[in-house]
């Protein structure tokens, strides 16, 4: 008997490879003589860098960044994955994932994408000419016009609580995104866009 396991992440429990995990080692118990199969899923939020990793092999990278509400928590630790030495994946929940806000913080006018923009902007400086970004699972509502400022254009307003940095970039969009498109010049950008169900 072959058996296929392809689970998403328990969120706020398990990753998915541990569901795999967890899963197979039940198996086991009953079906001793069965082939398993395991394949990691995610769907762009929390897990997603973690599964292509599993499925494709590479190594991480530790960062500190940005957290998504800057008052409660300035810096969270968060990773890259790199699946060879020219290809970073990395998840906007690894920067502004929601289980780091406390339930009663969860403000969209408060929280900022800021801490995104320096995980790529990191990638860029490691050496990365593609990305594979997975979205979904945060706890942030700004359109990413933050992480414009966390790439490292416009400067550092968007800290600030509040929408502000929202309207200073739809105002400065043309400046800004010339910067950026500056930044990301020869980046082959890959995004896989999903909204997973903590999305915010």
């Amino acid at each position: 008997m072959r058996i296929l396991l392809a689970p998403d992440s328990f969120k706020g429990s398990l990753s998915a490879p541990a569901v795999c995990d967890a899963l197979t080692a039940g198996l086991r118990r009953v079906l001793p003589d069965a082939e398993i199969v395991t394949i990691p899923l995610a769907d762009g939020g929390e897990g997603f860098a973690e599964a292509l990793l599993a499925a494709r092999g590479g190594r991480w990278q530790e960062l500190d960044v940005t957290g998504a509400l800057p008052a409660e928590r300035p810096r969270v630790p968060a990773r890259l994955g790199w699946l060879d030495g020219q290809t970073a994946v990395l998840e906007v929940a690894s920067a502004s994932r929601l289980p780091l806000v406390s339930p009663e913080r969860r403000d969209p006018l408060r929280t900022t994408s800021f801490g995104s923009g320096e995980l790529i902007a990191a990638a860029l400086d490691a050496g990365a000419r593609q990305l594979i970004v997975g979205l979904g699972g945060v706890a942030t509502n700004d359109l990413g016009a933050k992480a414009l400022y966390g790439l490292g254009v416009g400067g550092l307003v968007p800290l600030v609580p509040g929408p502000m940095g929202v309207a200073e970039a739809v105002e400065r969009a043309p400046e800004l995104l010339a910067d950026a498109a500056e930044r990301l010049l020869g980046l082959v950008l890959a995004l896989q866009v999903a909204c997973s169900s903590g999305s915010r």
